[in-house]
Formats: C-alpha cells, structure tokens, sequence
C-alpha cells in the first residue's frame, strides 16, 4: 500500500508540474522573451508568488513594522551583525569548496574578530579593520562547478530561488556547524528556527518601504521582482561580494 501511495504522490506531482508550465510562444519575439525570462513554470510559480504576498500582508509585514517600530535602529543593526556572524562558517566553507583562498581568509578573519572583540558579532569590528563581508554558499558552489542553474523558481514563503540554489540552501543548513552545536547540547529545534525566522524579519523590515515604491510602481509585479531577483543574484555570482540589497522577503537564497 505504501509503494503505490508513493506512486499516486508523484503521479500527482508530475501533474501539478505539467499543469502549471507556460505555453511556449510561437511568434519569436515573445517565444526570445519566454526563453530570456527562463521561467517555464511561470503559472505555477506566479500562484506560490500570490500567496506568498498574502502571507507577507497578513503576517510577515506587520511583524516587520513592530519590530522596526520597537527596537531603536542600533539594535536592529546588532541582531543583523549577529545573525551574519552564526554564517560566516557556511560562508568560509563554501568559499574554500570554491578556492577562493583570499575570501576564506578575510571570512575566518571576520569570525574571529567579530565572535572576540565584536561580542559575538553583535558589533562588526571586522570591517572597521578593513574585513569586508564575503558572499559563499553551496549554491554558489555549485555554480562555480559548472551544474546549470535550471528555471527560475517560487518558493513558498522563501521566495525566489532555482533548483541549484533550492540544493544549495538544503547543503548549507546541513554543514551548518551551529545546527550541530544546539543538537550536541540539547536545545530545542526551536532555537534554530527562531534563528531563521528573526533572519527573515529583520530582512523584511529592512525593505518596507523599497518593497513598497516597487509593487506600487510595478506594471507585473511578479516579472519586475523576478529580474530585481536575478540581477541580484547575477551579482553574486560573479563577484563573490555581496550585491546591494534585494527587496524581498529575504535578502537573498544563500546569504
């Protein structure tokens, strides 16, 4: 019974799949555009992106405006500087898998100040000392080892992302060596997901009002976020420094 469950799930997932891929244009103009915008599941990712909105009206923006509303903009600066530093390990990993040996260095020298004289990271000491802060996950990673980005994906409540960077994120939470650390002392789960959820509110808070000025300027606001999205992302990847900030639930998919 539970062999042909398992086939009805992905009998039925395949037919989620198929249902929501995009006609492929025949005029070519718009079929160059269909195939720029690399989006083939453009209706299935367009209701997650609906939805998503209507998580972020009901729940994610008006936790965002209490909590820039009730803590001053030094402290929301020292959660976001801590947060960043309980990174910096999947940062410094991902940056040697990518042999960039300079970019390991500046990170591990980064942690180092930052977890002593920076009080564990609420305060960045490491770039008043000329330590910039360095991008590096497994999506990267990956990218740097030539696997395809694959179409343009919505994630629920996580936003935009693709295949290779939706691998990407799973690695990085795996390797994650704080993870390991509250398992070894036996602190809840809980811990770890209020990690993540004060990672995306603070992000939230940090983009009202650029999400704002976008939606209410946007003809499409789901293809202007999709391109605010790639370029961002784009950025990364080639530079290996962080891109100015995306307006988004989240700052990026593998921060």
């Amino acid at each position: 019974m539970r062999r042909h469950g398992t086939v009805a799930t992905l009998l039925l997932s395949g037919s989620l799949l198929m249902a929501g891929c995009a006609t492929v244009p025949r005029d070519p103009a718009a079929r160059a555009e269909f195939e720029a915008n690399h989006d083939p599941l453009e209706p299935l990712n367009r209701g997650t992106f609906a939805f998503n909105l209507f998580i972020d009206r009901i729940l994610i923006k008006p936790l965002a405006r209490d909590y820039r509303r009730v803590l001053p903009e030094a402290g929301r600066d020292a959660i976001r500087h801590f947060l960043d530093n309980l990174n910096e390990p999947i940062v410094f990993a991902n940056a040697l898998l990518q042999g960039r040996l300079k970019a390991a260095g500046t990170t591990g020298c980064r942690f180092l100040f930052n977890s002593t004289a920076g009080l564990a990271g609420i305060e960045d000491v490491a770039s008043r000392q000329k330590l910039p802060k360095q991008v590096g996950d497994f999506g990267q990673t990956l990218w740097t080892w030539g696997l395809p980005e694959g179409p343009y994906l919505m994630l629920p409540v996580l936003g935009p992302s693709s295949p290779r960077d939706g691998i990407g994120r799973g690695v990085d939470i795996y390797i994650d060596p704080f993870r390991y650390i509250l398992q070894r002392h036996n602190f809840p789960a809980a811990v770890n997901t209020g990690r993540a959820i004060a990672d995306g509110i603070d992000q939230r808070a940090r983009n009202l009002d650029s999400l704002d000025e976008i939606q209410r300027e946007a003809i499409d606001y789901y293809a202007s976020f999709r391109s605010l999205y790639r370029q961002h992302r784009a950025a990364e990847l080639g530079g290996g420094v962080p891109a100015a900030p995306l307006p988004g639930f989240y700052e990026d998919p593998g921060r």
